[in-house]
C-alpha cells in the first residue's frame, strides 16, 4: 500500500464515516483513488446492509425541512437508541429529508428513495450508512404539505415527535412567532386534533360519537324527546377537543387556537401532519 498516507486515509474517512481499517483498504483496492475508494466503500455497505435489511427498526428519529409555502416531514427507523441519538444519524435524516424537500417532496416512500443525493439516490445513502453504523436503517414514512403561504413545523425530543403545519395568508410575515407555536400545540396537546375544523372531521366518526353519546343519555334515565338535545349539547365538548382552531392553546388557555390565528391577521390552517416515533405507516 505504498503511497496511502495517514492523511489520505483520515480525509476518506472524515468524507464517509467509515473506519480507518475499512479506509485505508478501500484506498489499496483502488490504488489510491479516492473518488473510487469511496465507491468501494459504499459497495461494501451495501453488502452489509443486505444482511441487516430484515432487523427491527423500532427506534429512530423524525425530520422536517421547511422552505416557504413547501414542507417535508419523514421518519427513519434504526434498531437501537444510541444509534438514533448519535449525531451521524441526526445528520443523515436532515440530509434525507432535505433532498426529498429540494426535489419537490415524494408521494411515497419508494418515491423518496429514488431522490438524488450526492451523486447516488437516498436509498443508496441510506444502504451506505447502514455499513457505517452497522445497524439496518429503513425510510419508514413521508409526507409533505404545499400552501399559498408558510409552512412551519416543531421536532420533539431529539426527533421522536414532530409537525408540520401549513398556513394559507398573504402575509407570512405577520404570522411570526405563532406559526412555530401552533405547529408546537399540535405536538404537545392531549388530546391531538384529529382535524382542523368541524367540516374535515370524518362524518363517521362524528356519527358513531354521536350514538355513544345518545346511549349515555338514554341509559342515564333521560326522556327520548330532550335526549337529541343533551347529544347536540355534549358533541360540543368532542368538537372543542379534536379540532384544532376550538382547541384551547397550550401556551394560553384562556384562547383558542382560532383566536391566535386570529390575532396575526386571520391566517388559517389549510393542513398538519404529525408524526410519531413508531405509529403505524399510515398518516
Amino acid at each position: 500500500m505504498a503511497g496511502i498516507s495517514a492523511k489520505d486515509v483520515k480525509a476518506l474517512r472524515d468524507q464517509t464515516g467509515a473506519g480507518m481499517m475499512d479506509c485505508k483498504k478501500a484506498l489499496g483496492d483502488a490504488e489510491g483513488d479516492s473518488e473510487r475508494a469511496t465507491e468501494l466503500l459504499r459497495e461494501r455497505g451495501l453488502s452489509k446492509a443486505g444482511k441487516r435489511a430484515g432487523r427491527e427498526t423500532s427506534e429512530g428519529a423524525i425530520g422536517v425541512s421547511l422552505q416557504g409555502g413547501f414542507g417535508v416531514i419523514a421518519e427513519m427507523g434504526c434498531e437501537t437508541d444510541f444509534v438514533a441519538k448519535n449525531e451521524q444519524f441526526q445528520a443523515l435524516v436532515q440530509q434525507v429529508v432535505d433532498a426529498i424537500a429540494k426535489a419537490g417532496g415524494a408521494d411515497s416512500v419508494d418515491a423518496a428513495l429514488a431522490v438524488k443525493l450526492e451523486g447516488g439516490t437516498v436509498e443508496d445513502k441510506i444502504k451506505a450508512s447502514i455499513g457505517i453504523v452497522g445497524e439496518n436503517i429503513q425510510l419508514k414514512r413521508v409526507a409533505s404539505i404545499e400552501v399559498d403561504g408558510v409552512v412551519s413545523g416543531y421536532v420533539h425530543g431529539a426527533g421522536k415527535l414532530a409537525v408540520i403545519v401549513g398556513f394559507e395568508t398573504a402575509s407570512p410575515e405577520a404570522l411570526g412567532e405563532a406559526a412555530r407555536d401552533i405547529a408546537m400545540h399540535v405536538a404537545a396537546v392531549d388530546p391531538t386534533p384529529l382535524a382542523v375544523d368541524r367540516d374535515a372531521l370524518d362524518p363517521n366518526l362524528v356519527e358513531k360519537e354521536k350514538t355513544i353519546l345518545r346511549n349515555q343519555a338514554l341509559q342515564s334515565g333521560k326522556p327520548e324527546k330532550i335526549v337529541e338535545n343533551i347529544v347536540n349539547g355534549r358533541i360540543g365538548k368532542f368538537f372543542s377537543e379534536h379540532c384544532l382552531t376550538e382547541q384551547a392553546f397550550v401556551k394560553d388557555p384562556d384562547k383558542t387556537v382560532a383566536d391566535v390565528l386570529a390575532e396575526v391577521g386571520g391566517a388559517s390552517v389549510s393542513r398538519f401532519i404529525r408524526f410519531k416515533l413508531g405509529e403505524a405507516a399510515a398518516q
